[in-house]
C-alpha cells in the first residue's frame, strides 16, 4: 500500500496533477442529500427518534488561575460509551467525554490548556477561530507523541465568538474527529456580557454531527487502515466525503429537549466530517434570529426561515418558543436530508416563564471592509486532482499539500482579496487565523460579520477580504470537508 508520501511523489512525477480548471478525473460525487459523499448505512437498528434528553457538555473548570491566566488540563483518551441502546462505542474523547467539555474565555484573560494524549497514536489541538500564535495554532505536524503532553497557550484577545476545538493531525483529522475528539470554546466580551441576549439555562450549544454504525457498535469509518493509527487514506467510495445515517446532537442520537415558552440561544455547530444541513423548524412559527457567525456578533440580528450551515460553521441565533403554546413539539428538520437524516432534534414546550432578555437592532460595532483595502487580490480554485491506486487527491490551484512549500505570502497587518471557486463538488473553506468578511458568496451578499469558514457549492465562487494581523508564523488553509483536507485540499500561509 502506497504511502502518503509515495503517492505524492508518484503522482507528481507521472504528471498526474490536473492544474485548475481542468475537468474531473471522475469518483468526486455529491449524495441525494445535498453533500459530497456517499452515505454509509448502520449495520445495526437504529434508535427511534425523540426519546432522549438532549444533554449539554459540562464546562470545564481551571486546575488553577493567576492575575491574568486560566489554567486547564485535558487528557485524550478512549473510553467505551453507550451512544446507543444495547451496545457500547469506544470513542476518542477528549477527557473521555463526545463532545469535550466546553472550554469558557473571557476576553482580556489568558488561557493555558495542557492536552495530555493518552492516545496509542500522535495528536494536533487546533482551536478553530482563535486568533493565535502560530506555535500554539495546532499545525498539522505539530504532533502530541502518545504518552507525551503539550502545553497550548490562547491570547483570545478578540471578540466573542463560539470556537470550538478538534483533532488536526495532518492526514488523520478525519476519522479521528469521526472518533470524537471534538468540543467547544465558548468565548465572551465585556460588550456581549452587557447585551440582555439569553444566558443560562437557555444559552444552549449544539453540536450536530452525523455517525454509521457497525453490527458491534463500533464507528463505521472506511479507512484504508482498519486501525485508522498508521496509513492514511479512506477507501475510494468514501473519498468525496464520509456521511452517516445516524445524526448525533452531542453525542446523542435525534434527542429532545423541553423548552419554556421563551427565547433560547442556540450556538449550532456542524461538526460533521462531510455533510451539510439545511435546518429548519417544523412548524415554523417563528424564525430563527440569527445574532452571531463563526467569528462573533453580527452588526445587527438577521431573520432566517432556514439555515444552511456547512461543516465547522457556527450559527448563532435565537428563537422565541413563545410562538408556541404549551405542550407543541417543534421538530429542528434537516431539509437536505432523507429518511433518518431529515430529522436533527425536537423541543418540546413543557412551561410557560417570564423572559426579560432582550434582542437588540444593533448588536455590534463593527469595521466594515472594502475592496479597496486590500493590497493583493488572489484566486484559488478548489478542485479535484488525480487519483493513485484508490487513493484520492483534492487540490488547491492544481497543488496537493506540501508542507515544505509555501503557497501565500501574507504581509502582517494587511489586508488581502481572496477570489475563492468551488469545483467538482462543495467545498467549505476555512482560513486559520485570519478573521474574513465576505463581499459576495454566490452572487449574494451576506450580513455584515466576521468569519472564518465560507461555504461553496460545487461551481460557486466567493469574494473574501481577509485581515492579516496579531501574529506572524505559518499557517494552514483548507477545505473542512475533513476527507477533502486529509487528501491534500490544504495550503500553507506564511504571515510576516
Amino acid at each position: 500500500m502506497l504511502s502518503r508520501k509515495e503517492f505524492f511523489r508518484l503522482a507528481a512525477g507521472a504528471g498526474l496533477l490536473l492544474t485548475a480548471g481542468c475537468a474531473s478525473t471522475g469518483g468526486a460525487n455529491t449524495s441525494s442529500e445535498g453533500s459530497a459523499g456517499v452515505v454509509r448505512r448502520s449495520a445495526l437498528a437504529l434508535p427511534e427518534p425523540f426519546r432522549v434528553p438532549l444533554p449539554v457538555p459540562p464546562v470545564l473548570k481551571p486546575v488553577r488561575s493567576d492575575d491574568s491566566t486560566d489554567y486547564y488540563s485535558v487528557t485524550q483518551q478512549a473510553v467505551r460509551r453507550s451512544l446507543l441502546p444495547g451496545v457500547q462505542t469506544e470513542i476518542w474523547g477528549y477527557n473521555g467525554i463526545f463532545p469535550g467539555p466546553t472550554l469558557s474565555s473571557v476576553r482580556g484573560r489568558r488561557v493555558v490548556v495542557t492536552h495530555r494524549n493518552a492516545l496509542p497514536a500522535p495528536t494536533v489541538v487546533h482551536l478553530h477561530g482563535g486568533r493565535t500564535p502560530a506555535e500554539h495554532d495546532g499545525y498539522p505536524t505539530d504532533t502530541i507523541a502518545p504518552a507525551g503532553s503539550r502545553d497550548y497557550v490562547y491570547p483570545l484577545d478578540q471578540p466573542a465568538a463560539t470556537l470550538w476545538y478538534h483533532y488536526h493531525r495532518m492526514d488523520f483529522t478525519g476519522p479521528q474527529v469521526y472518533r470524537g475528539l471534538a468540543g467547544f470554546h465558548t468565548h465572551r466580551d465585556d460588550h456581549e456580557l452587557s447585551l440582555d441576549l439569553p444566558s443560562g439555562q437557555r444559552d444552549v450549544p449544539l453540536m450536530i454531527t452525523d455517525r454509521s454504525f457497525r453490527a458491534d457498535g463500533s464507528f463505521d469509518y472506511p479507512s484504508l487502515d482498519p486501525s485508522l493509527l498508521d496509513t492514511p487514506g479512506v477507501t475510494s467510495d468514501a473519498a468525496s466525503g464520509v456521511l452517516g445515517d445516524c445524526i448525533l446532537v452531542n453525542g446523542v442520537p435525534w434527542p429532545v429537549l423541553e423548552v419554556s415558552n421563551t427565547r433560547y440561544r442556540f450556538r449550532i455547530l456542524n461538526a460533521s466530517n462531510a455533510r451539510r444541513y439545511e435546518l429548519a423548524l417544523d412548524p415554523a412559527r417563528t424564525p430563527f434570529v440569527q445574532i452571531g457567525s463563526d467569528q462573533g456578533l453580527l452588526c445587527a440580528p438577521v431573520a432566517h426561515q432556514t439555515l444552511p450551515v456547512a461543516q465547522a460553521e457556527r450559527f448563532d441565533v435565537v428563537i422565541d418558543f413563545s410562538a408556541y403554546s404549551v405542550g407543541d413539539r417543534i421538530t429542528l428538520r434537516n431539509l437536505s436530508g432523507s429518511g433518518s437524516t431529515a430529522d436533527v432534534l425536537r423541543f418540546v414546550v413543557t412551561s410557560k416563564a417570564a423572559d426579560h432578555s432582550v434582542i437588540p437592532a444593533k448588536l455590534a460595532d463593527l469595521p466594515v471592509l472594502r475592496p479597496s483595502d486590500a493590497v493583493v487580490t488572489r484566486d484559488l480554485v478548489f478542485a479535484r486532482g488525480a487519483s493513485m491506486r484508490g487513493m484520492a487527491m483534492w487540490t488547491i490551484n492544481g497543488q496537493p499539500f506540501d508542507p515544505n512549500r509555501i503557497d501565500v505570502f501574507a504581509r502582517l497587518g494587511t489586508v488581502e482579496r481572496w477570489r475563492v471557486r468551488a469545483q467538482n463538488v462543495e467545498h467549505p473553506i476555512h482560513v486559520h487565523l485570519a478573521a474574513f468578511q465576505a463581499l459576495s458568496v454566490d452572487g449574494g451578499v451576506p450580513a455584515v460579520g466576521w468569519k472564518d469558514t465560507v461555504n461553496l457549492d460545487s461551481g460557486g465562487r466567493a469574494d473574501l477580504l481577509l485581515r492579516f494581523d496579531r501574529y506572524p508564523g505559518r499557517y494552514v488553509f483548507h477545505c473542512h470537508n475533513l476527507e477533502h483536507e486529509d487528501m491534500m485540499m490544504m495550503g500553507n500561509i506564511q504571515v510576516g
